[in-house]
């Protein structure tokens, strides 16, 4: 038994971006930083940022981007997935994050400051997972 699963909490680093590839399937990818901090021997805190690609198809596409901006703060649940493209004579290589949910977190907009925080929770479901089986409309990276 193997299992292939990722949990994300970060910031969106920039709007998605959406394509409609045949019969009209949409799929969008942005980038997501997570952050850990953590102490140095010397007792300093030092921040290391991971960027995440993030690619969602078919409904949770769309949804993701009417609601999700740069600067959201978002949940994402997903499987890694690592390809390759070859540019130029040179082979590349992929990791991407394919969303099977994502949930936005944070202040809705235009909620006043220094009242109690709410929790926006919208949990955006996938109807239905790609076909992975199937090549994307072109193996070059959004």
């Amino acid at each position: 038994m193997s299992v292939n699963k990722v949990i994300l909490v970060g910031y969106v680093g920039r709007d998605p971006e959406t394509r409609h590839l045949d019969k009209g399937v949409a799929v969008s990818n942005f980038s997501l930083a997570t952050t850990e901090i953590s102490s140095s021997p010397t007792g300093e805190k030092v921040s290391n940022t991971e960027w995440h690609k993030i690619i969602a198809w078919r409904n949770m596409s769309e949804v993701a981007e009417k609601y999700i901006k740069k600067g959201s703060q978002i949940y994402v649940e997903g499987k890694i997935r690592t390809r390759s493209y070859e540019k130029d004579g040179i082979k590349h290589f992929v990791t991407e994050i394919f969303a099977n949910s994502i949930e936005l977190l944070g202040k809705r907009e235009g909620q006043a400051e220094g009242g109690a925080p709410q929790v926006q929770s919208e949990k955006l479901q996938s109807v239905s997972e790609p076909d992975f089986s199937q090549p994307e409309e072109d193996d070059l990276p959004f």
